[in-house]
């Protein structure tokens, strides 16, 4: 079935990938899909290159926010304006490659899923090998969403996810940050959603690198599995 993309991509302080991260993301999409690229209060050169890239190409749209808000909150900008009946969500620091965009919404296209989680942990592709205490912690958040959701993810935290745009859009999202992974997850199982998951390679990237999640946020996200699974 013939299905067309919006990808977002919320982006803050990126500005060593988000350049190749667009490219990357324009290779693999047709001139129907579109590419939403959040700019959530960036103060490195991040909206410079997103601006013209926009100038280049008809179908990125670049969506300024004036101050950081938050991954979750850029992502909820951009919901605003999808219009396709697929959205898939991209980090803009390359730890995920917008090559298996195609691998990725596969089971939504043959009408299988409504939700497709990208797993780190699940596939035979390259891996980089990086921090033990991230991987143990990723996998505790996991298995609780599972313990509420009767899931059996292995990745709900990865940051590359395709929806029916149906299907997140009649979400009411409240997390401004990294408490919408384990938002969107709960209320998207509740909503009796069918998931699927495929496995991706990975880039990590270390905190010299630039990465952001910290271990504030693992608490944040502990908080939003039991917040979100007893109530809204």
């Amino acid at each position: 079935m013939l299905m067309n993309i919006d990808v977002i991509i919320p982006c803050y302080n990126e500005e060593k990938t988000i350049e190749e991260t667009i490219i990357r993301s324009i290779e693999n999409l047709s001139t129907k899909d579109n590419l939403l690229v959040v700019d959530d209060g960036s103060t490195d050169k991040s909206n410079f290159l997103i601006k013209n890239l926009a100038n280049k190409f008809s179908n990125i749209s670049l969506i300024k926010h004036e101050k950081n808000l938050g991954k979750g909150a850029a992502i909820k900008t951009a919901l605003k304006k999808v219009k396709n009946e697929i959205v898939i969500i991209q980090d803009s620091d390359l730890e995920y490659n917008p090559s298996e965009y195609k691998k990725l919404i596969n089971p939504i296209l043959e009408l299988r899923a409504d939700v497709v989680y990208g797993s780190r942990f699940i596939s035979s592709d390259v891996h980089r090998v990086l921090y033990f205490w991230h991987r143990i912690g990723n996998n505790l958040l996991t298995f609780l969403s599972n313990i509420f959701t009767n899931l059996n993810l292995t990745d709900m935290e990865v940051g590359l996810k395709a929806f029916k745009s149906d299907k997140i859009l009649k979400l009411n999202l409240k997390e401004k940050r990294f408490g919408f992974e384990p938002e969107v997850t709960i209320k998207l199982a509740k909503e009796k959603c069918i998931f699927y998951e495929v496995g991706i390679s990975y880039r990590g990237r270390t905190y010299k690198e630039g990465k952001k999640i910290g271990l504030l946020d693992a608490f944040v996200a502990i908080y939003c599995i039991f917040r979100y699974s007893i109530f809204n």
